[in-house]
């Protein structure tokens, strides 16, 4: 089973991991939903339905992957895996996905939220409202505006694959040059994702 799970649709055509993914979804949502239910007993939902979003999503799942070094053991096709494929936040993240409902199909609920939990809090070390709500586009433009007197611009570059299950590029333009691409299953992640990689980039470049 954790072969299926680590296994790209682009690999084979008799079993992949996007059955394993719809599974572990679910299942990352309630471990994180519980978890955060306990660590804020004052917040109301709407909070706590925020704060859960803010951790079940591709970016996220992409960072715990990562974490495993998933991109070693993912099953791709050649073409994938020549076009970056073990980096890419939208397989990854379904990899991940996958995994814990492998996980919690063979060895049931609690390994798959003790192996959940300890990988989200050495990621997420500090997991406060201020942390997680974070918006990389919005910290993106106060410094695109403060440093060079525009906001970014966000080009949908492609859009690929059948309505269901798409994946958006995004590249992020200041100035009309490109400073990062991403790619997401929307194109709100890919932005963010991109507005993420961008600050990253202009905080080495201007010294910030």
């Amino acid at each position: 089973m954790i072969t299926e799970a680590l296994t790209h649709r682009s690999y084979s055509k008799n079993f992949n991991n996007e059955r394993l993914e719809y599974l572990g979804d679910a299942v990352l949502d309630l471990i994180v939903g519980e978890y955060l239910y306990k660590l804020f007993p004052d917040s109301e939902e709407g909070m706590l339905s925020k704060l859960r979003a803010a951790l079940v999503n591709e970016d996220s799942f992409t960072k715990l992957a990562q974490k495993l070094e998933l991109g070693k053991y993912i099953f791709l096709s050649a073409a994938e895996d020549n076009n970056g494929g073990r980096e890419k936040s939208s397989i990854l993240s379904s990899a991940f996905e996958a995994l814990i409902g492998a996980l919690y199909l063979e060895a049931g609920f609690e390994k798959a939220k003790e192996l959940s939990l300890k990988l989200l809090k050495e990621v997420f070390p500090i997991i406060t409202p201020e942390e997680l709500l974070k918006d990389y586009k919005t910290s993106l433009q106060e410094i695109t505006q403060a440093h060079f007197g525009v906001v970014p611009e966000y080009r949908l570059l492609s859009a690929k694959g059948p309505d269901h299950k798409k994946e958006f590029e995004i590249g992020v333009f200041i100035h009309d040059k490109e400073y990062a691409k991403a790619i997401g299953k929307s194109k709100k992640t890919a932005q963010q994702e991109g507005a993420r990689v961008t600050i990253e980039k202009l905080k080495k470049e201007l010294g910030i």
